[in-house]
């Protein structure tokens, strides 16, 4: 289903593909605008990281504006940049915290913790200058009872690929530089230290190899000494071998009550309680659906308290239940819940602010935006909705040309079972296909392969139907948001199910009727570079594809894996076999298609050869095949011209080999190897 727009009747006929579109490369990287962590200061602002592709995609720390629709304020000084290499994955949600109007975060370049005064431009070191950032920080939070913060630690001074991870805690109460103080250690894996306002304990998060977080995880309180230390350690969940489950984001009440979200005995993830004079825990909540999502970044907030200095303490907190988001409040003493109105469909982040929350969101006509809410006296009404920050402000431009998801359930393989995409028709209110023509189709594959695509306005996804493209977003198997038993899905078998279920899309939209069989292609980036490789290599399904810093060889990325990942294929894959057999590389011979390859130079997550490995092993056997490399470019590109470069290669490279139609604009394709 499609907005109505004035003049639609007089719309020009046109091949699909060949459409004029405003929305060029350079709109889509210029919306590229991201968030990442939400905090709320002294002064009731809150404060968030920004990374801007145009500007070299910067990760700066920025303020809300004092006045309503005012301009958001750069807290960040030139020469710094608020972002973690922590787990490799980094970024800013985890790498800063605030406390009144002071903020600690970790800066980029050397990756050392710094403190700040908002409104001062000169932050002061906190931690000693260790050569190569041999020690990253994140997910820290301030500590009252002892003056110090509280961090996360990942120590690679011994030992580069085995870093040692603690959570640590760091002086700020002095000028002088000095070195962590270790509070808990001995396992692989630290995330969400949080310390109790009201008395002078922390909990904490932890696992180990080889499971991942959303695998198999611990919550643990520890109480503080009267010089700080950590002692007297009680395992809250997580430790009874008959229960498999992953807590997550623990959180203090100021009443000094413990919530946490853990997916026990139902595979959701839920909101629960410590009783702790009985040592047990209580859910307060049960609902098939997600209140968290698997930790990739640190930092994550899927819940605040509201009336946090009164008896009538609440719970707002979003959740994942069929493909949508939903916001709520929860009284804990009740254990009601009173579900929201808002116009995002999408909420990722939230926390609570004075007389008000904050939530990271979107909606399949919003791009990703942060929205201030008023409830009303009773919390169960949303009184006030209002965005303060826009990842694309001038996205509204646009709006006559906007294709809405439809959230389709389809068959897999497996008789009786489904999995679920979200399905873009082809729309621009200018232009039609011609009656006797289906639309070309781009199946989009997602990373992870945990992670979930939401159904939200993109420009990205827009690029491609304004121009007469229809598009398919894939929740394969595999994908958060539907529970642990459809996360598991892929456990053993990663370039089978999700292979499976991206084929089994495709198959199913051109069977009912809304694309064209004879030209349907498939992108993907990181792991999803690995599935669009493994469909090429192992069905007949798609006639051309597109990898972004994808896996072609799963044995060499297994032996080059940072830690936090080292583990992570052996549960996907499984064993020895599985490795050769899934490889796109040992099967080259299988490729029938064109391909084209895009990779940063500066990956450390999926080293740049692996690329290099399948477009030459390609290009020898004198299939199409194209690679662009870019110089200073991690694990997902951060640059704008880069991202406009990426975007507009594709587009072309498809059109010249499958479409057989000309892109509308004025680009120049790059050279395809055994072709041009």
């Amino acid at each position: 289903m499609q907005p109505e727009a004035p003049g639609a009747a007089e719309k020009a006929t046109a091949p699909y593909g060949s459409w004029e579109s405003p929305i060029t490369a350079a709109a889509v990287s210029a919306a590229g605008r991201t968030v990442e962590g939400l905090a709320v200061a002294g002064d009731g602002r809150l404060v968030w990281v920004e990374k801007r592709p145009v500007e070299g995609g910067a990760s700066v720390l920025v303020r809300e504006a004092a006045e309503p629709r005012g301009k958001a304020l750069d807290v960040t000084p030139q020469g710094f940049a608020v972002r973690t290499l922590a787990q490799e994955y980094g970024g800013g949600s985890g790498a800063f915290a605030v406390q009144g109007d002071t903020v600690v975060f970790s800066n980029y370049s050397d990756q050392r913790l710094y403190m700040q005064t908002i409104g001062d431009s000169s932050p002061r070191p906190l931690t000693p200058d260790y050569a190569a950032s041999e020690v990253c920080y994140a997910d820290g939070v301030f500590d009252p009872h002892f003056h110090r913060y509280v961090t996360i630690m990942e120590d690679h001074r011994n030992n580069s690929s085995d870093p040692v991870t603690t959570i640590a805690a760091v002086k700020i109460s002095d000028r002088d530089v000095n070195e962590p103080t270790i509070l808990v250690s001995g396992n692989d894996f630290y995330a969400f230290p949080r310390i109790d306002p009201s008395e002078k304990r922390m909990a904490w998060i932890e696992w180990s190899n080889p499971n991942m977080s959303w695998d198999k995880s611990q919550l643990w309180v520890g109480y503080f000494s009267e010089k700080g230390e950590v002692q007297n350690r009680i395992c809250i969940a997580g430790g009874d071998p008959t229960l498999v489950e992953s807590p997550t984001e623990p959180k203090w009440s100021s009443k000094g009550e413990l919530f946490f979200i853990t997916d026990r005995q139902s595979g959701f993830w839920n909101i629960y309680k410590w009783d702790e004079q009985s040592n047990v825990v209580i859910q307060l909540y049960a609902l098939d659906a997600e209140f968290s999502k698997p930790m990739w970044v640190f930092g994550a907030s899927s819940y605040d308290f509201v009336g946090k200095n009164d008896s009538s303490l609440k719970i707002i907190c979003c959740y994942r239940q069929n493909g949508r988001s939903y916001v709520g409040v929860l009284d804990p003493g009740s254990g009601s819940f009173s579900t929201l109105v808002i116009p995002f469909s999408s909420v990722t982040n939230i926390v609570s602010g004075d007389e008000c929350f904050y939530i990271e969101g979107a909606s399949a006509n919003l791009p990703v935006s942060i929205a201030k809410v008023t409830l009303d006296e009773k919390r169960t009404v949303t009184t006030d909705f209002s965005l303060i920050w826009s990842s694309s402000e001038d996205v509204t431009e646009y709006k006559s040309y906007f294709s809405l998801p439809e959230f389709i359930e389809f068959p897999t393989v497996i008789p009786g079972q489904h999995a679920y995409a979200y399905f873009y028709a082809p729309y621009n209110h200018s232009f039609q296909g011609p009656s006797d023509e289906k639309p070309p189709l781009l199946v989009r594959t997602h990373g992870g392969p945990t992670e979930e695509a939401r159904g939200i306005l993109d420009l990205n996804v827009q690029y491609w139907t304004s121009r007469g493209w229809a598009l398919v977003d894939v929740n394969y198997g595999g994908s958060s948001g539907y529970g642990r038993e459809y996360r598991e899905r892929i456990l053993g078998q990663w370039g089978a199910v999700d292979v499976n279920d991206c084929c089994s899309c495709a198959t199913f939209l051109v069977e009912t009727g809304r694309v064209d069989g004879q030209r349907l292609c498939i992108t993907g980036e990181s792991a999803g570079g690995f599935t669009t490789l493994a469909c090429l290599a192992f069905r007949q399904t798609f006639k051309a594809g597109c990898s972004l810093y994808g896996i072609a060889d799963l044995t060499s990325l297994r032996a080059g894996s940072h830690k936090f990942e080292a583990c992570y294929t052996d549960n996907l894959v499984g064993n020895k076999q599985a490795y050769d057999e899934r490889a796109p590389i040992n099967f080259v011979d299988k490729f029938t298609c064109p391909l084209i390859l895009f990779h940063g130079l500066e990956d450390t997550v999926v080293p740049p050869d692996q690329t290099a490995k399948i477009y030459k092993a390609i290009k020898d056997k004198g299939l199409p095949v194209a690679l662009v490399e870019y110089e200073g470019e991690p694990h997902g590109f951060r640059k704008a011209e880069n991202i406009k470069f990426t975007l507009e290669q594709e587009m072309v490279f498809f059109a010249r080999l499958v479409g057989k139609f000309k892109v509308a604009g004025d680009i120049t394709p790059i050279k395809i190897e055994n072709f041009d």
